[in-house]
């Protein structure tokens, strides 16, 4: 199981384990294994460069015994680092630790063996494993632990340094620690585009589940009570002119919904306050609701104007489902728009989803939405724009012609 820190795991960090959990993260889609398998295949080359110093060792004319102990240290060093570069990165800190360790001590043997610190260099291997699976506090010790005792045991041994095998240490880290790095950051990059398109996805679906249910729970609503009084009219009175004109604004309120629900879902649709608050007109007339609205929504904030029609559309398609409401009154100011009736509300006070989804909409235009129980009965949705948004909110129901508090 990957280690992942409390810390960013997007980055290199002195203290932090490095997190490359994004190699076993199923959400990659297989990019993480071809990621990991590449940079395995890739790294495993470089130990094309330890042929040369098995060759070296076999010749050295030393005690059979520790050049074969040193030769089966070496092949055991090549064959266990990309072992340790595939496992290494998703194992847990204890195996990380012994992976290193374990690769430090076989990558040391040779040198130790045959007394030769020019051996050392080969350690660059062991090194590059604890810069990739150990945090950077102590990768960066070892190598330079390393390099220091190559010096030292060079200056001690002939009494010079042979400082192209330093250098070769020192560069071969180098360049495979920065193959890491890189790989460990485009791994990350990678993570977080795929984050971010999830996100994208979420977003766009909230969006128009968002939508649809502002304009058919709206639209329905209409209908169903348009439907109702159709069949009223038909039974009672028999006024076929009535029922037909009924049926008539069902149809073209069918259609309306149809075409909304294609704009929505291509984001097209726009929303007019003055065009919710004619048909909240003819849907409260059609529910035998007793309506006061505004005449006129021009005085209202053009960039509020669409929100606010969300607003009036919500509240009113809560007063014909719920309320059991006998008059519903809609009132506007620049920056606010009111909403109250004699009901019930939508379940008590507790907000439903289009209640919670109009709280987001006004977010998004620093505005605020508020719904409470009238003191005398009845239910209020207040909305406020960006000016409005901070000022006290009271539960008195405001006299005509005054602005919400």
């Amino acid at each position: 199981m990957a280690v992942v820190s409390k810390r960013r795991p997007d980055r290199f960090s002195a203290r932090q384990w490095p997190d490359w959990s994004f190699w076993a993260t199923p959400e990659s889609g297989g990019r993480g294994g071809r990621s990991r398998a590449i940079t395995v295949v890739a790294n495993s080359l470089s130990l094309l460069l330890l042929i040369p110093r098995a060759t070296d060792i076999a010749d050295s004319g030393r005690n059979t015994f520790l050049v074969g102990a040193a030769l089966a240290a070496l092949t055991c060093y090549g064959l266990g680092y990309p072992v340790v570069v595939w496992r290494g990165p998703v194992a847990s800190r204890r195996w990380r630790v012994a992976g290193v360790a374990g690769m430090l001590a076989l990558g040391a043997a040779p040198a130790l063996l045959l007394g030769s610190p020019d051996y050392l260099t080969d350690m660059t291997y062991a090194i590059v494993i604890g810069l990739m699976l150990l945090p950077l506090r102590y990768s960066w010790l070892l190598g330079f632990a390393v390099a220091v005792v190559q010096v030292v045991w060079m200056r001690l041994g002939d009494g010079r340094v042979q400082w192209g095998e330093v250098a070769l240490l020192v560069g071969i880290t180098a360049v495979l620690g920065t193959v890491f790095a890189l790989t460990f950051t485009i791994g990350h990059l990678r993570a977080a585009r795929e984050q971010v398109r999830s996100l994208a996805v979420a977003r766009e679906r909230e969006r128009v589940a968002r939508d649809l249910h502002d304009i058919l729970g709206h639209s329905l609503s209409t209908m169903t009570v348009k439907l109702g009084l159709a069949r009223r009219v038909l039974e009672h009175s028999g006024d076929i002119d009535r029922a037909v004109a009924e049926i008539r604004e069902l149809e073209s309120l069918s259609r309306q919904a149809l075409s909304d629900v294609r704009a929505t879902v291509s984001d097209y649709r726009t929303v007019s306050l003055a065009a919710e608050i004619a048909g909240a007109r003819v849907a409260l007339r059609a529910a035998g609701v007793q309506a006061e609205l505004p005449t006129a929504a021009d005085d209202v904030a053009p960039e509020l104007q669409a929100v606010f029609g969300y607003v009036v559309r919500e509240a009113v398609t809560n007063v014909l489902r719920h309320s059991a409401a006998e008059r519903c009154t809609v009132r506007l100011g620049r920056d606010w728009v009111e909403i109250t009736d004699d009901g019930t509300g939508p379940s008590g006070t507790v907000a439903g989803h289009g209640l919670t989804g109009l709280t987001e909409r006004l977010a998004a235009v620093s505005g605020t939405l508020t719904h409470d129980e009238r003191p005398g009965g009845g239910f209020r949705v207040l909305a406020r724009g960006p000016s409005t948004a901070a000022r006290p909110t009271i539960t008195a129901a405001p006299s005509a012609g005054e602005e919400p508090a």
